[in-house]
């Protein structure tokens, strides 16, 4: 949230958490007021989304930082937003990396421990967001930070666990049913669907919609109408 997308107001209605971004991949301070205030008018839950300093990409594409830049980067967006919600008296509830440093994270395990020691060095009350299974997980359990394993509801998967890279032609979920579908099975079985059809299992603490998406309040909306049908209970953390 807050990357300058229109379906903000909307979508924060239906969510119960929200990553706001921190100005490195797109927002501003501006922007994170708007959206801060947002959120509490709709009792969401406020996280931290830092990402790379990389605008013109959105965030998204690979850099080979050192872990020490890593710590500083994270932990300057965190503090800045931490700022924001310090002028409306909220409590900032989590921090979820953004984009190509939430993927290189999963993977490497210096990277995650990198974000983990940042976190912790800022507050180590925040849950940090990583996705299910992954080293972000298992570095900041180490780190003795709280988690939450995350599920894409938009987004294929490899075998591995890992999300389908976005290079790739059916890396992306389209259709709301197909989303709603996947999210369901995600929560209540435990397991997702591979593009190659494997069975992969997993844990599902929070299922991430991207607010960029140009589909995403109709994702949304039939996520939530799908969750409570099948009596699963909505909630931050």
């Amino acid at each position: 949230m807050g990357e300058g997308y229109p379906d903000d107001v909307e979508l924060m209605k239906l969510i119960s958490s929200a990553s706001i971004a921190c100005g490195y991949h797109a927002g501003d301070v501006d922007t994170m007021r708007r959206t801060v205030e947002l959120a509490l008018a709709n009792g969401v839950a406020i996280g931290a989304h830092p990402g790379y300093q990389d605008r013109e990409n959105f965030g998204r594409r690979p850099m080979a930082l050192s872990a020490t830049a890593v710590i500083k980067i994270v932990r300057e967006q965190i503090a800045m937003i931490q700022r924001v919600c310090n002028e409306f008296d909220a409590a900032l509830h989590h921090v979820k990396p953004h984009g190509a440093l939430y993927n290189q994270a999963a993977k490497d395990e210096e990277l995650a421990a990198a974000i983990a020691v940042a976190v912790k060095d800022v507050d180590d009350r925040l849950i940090l967001y990583g996705l299910s299974g992954s080293h972000l997980i298992s570095q900041a359990e180490l780190a003795g930070l709280r988690t939450a394993s995350e599920v894409f509801a938009d987004r294929t998967y490899a075998t591995d666990g890992t999300l389908t890279p976005r290079s790739e032609a059916n890396a992306l979920i389209t259709n709301a049913s197909a989303a709603a579908e996947q999210a369901i099975r995600m929560v209540a079985d435990g397991s997702v669907l591979s593009t190659s059809g494997e069975v992969v299992p997993l844990k599902a603490e929070t299922i991430c919609i991207h607010g960029d998406g140009p589909h995403a309040l109709e994702f949304a909306t039939s996520i939530r109408s799908a969750l409570e049908t099948n009596k699963i209970t909505i909630r931050a953390l």
